[in-house]
């Protein structure tokens, strides 16, 4: 049986209820996408969910508690009608190697984007808010690549 150590971050930093997804996860063996499959949500949603980042509805929760064999009850406790994410990266410059690899590809490659982006788009900004992020692995015989895609909605400003 898998654990985890609630001890460390970025567990420790999580609310009860959050730790609690993540250790029942460890224990059933269970990846997001496995989860995400019951519970009707994309894995990279239901991942941002267990990191307390997105909020999970009371019909998420009652299917998330059923796939982890978690009482709903506990669940409404901790992440309930009166509970809100707590959306964010957490210290800047990240000190994960992964985040950090991904904080770093915007700071290198940020103004490219931001310039392709109103070039085709025009005066605006990609939607985090109305985003989905889907990720791939591509078999490549130099090693395997990782796909990531940010579909977002373009918001232009507005002008008054």
């Amino acid at each position: 049986m898998a654990t985890i150590a609630t001890n460390q971050r970025p567990y420790s930093d999580l609310p009860p209820a959050n730790v609690t997804l993540f250790e029942a996860k460890a224990r059933k063996g269970l990846s997001f996408d496995d989860i995400a499959k019951k519970v009707g949500k994309d894995e990279v949603w239901l991942a941002a969910a267990f990191y307390g980042q997105a909020k999970f509805s009371p019909e998420d929760l009652a299917k998330v508690g059923q796939a982890l064999d978690i009482p709903e009850k506990e669940l409404t406790a901790g992440l309930g009608d009166h509970w809100w994410p707590n959306r964010g990266l957490g210290p800047i410059p990240p000190t994960d190697p992964v985040i950090y690899r991904l904080y770093e590809g915007f700071l290198v490659y940020g103004h490219a984007i931001k310039a392709v982006i109103h070039e085709k788009f025009g005066d605006g900004i990609m939607s985090m808010i109305d985003c989905k992020v889907n990720i791939e692995k591509k078999p490549d015989p130099k090693g395997d690549r990782v796909v990531l895609t940010f579909d977002g909605k373009f918001l232009p400003y507005a002008k008054w």
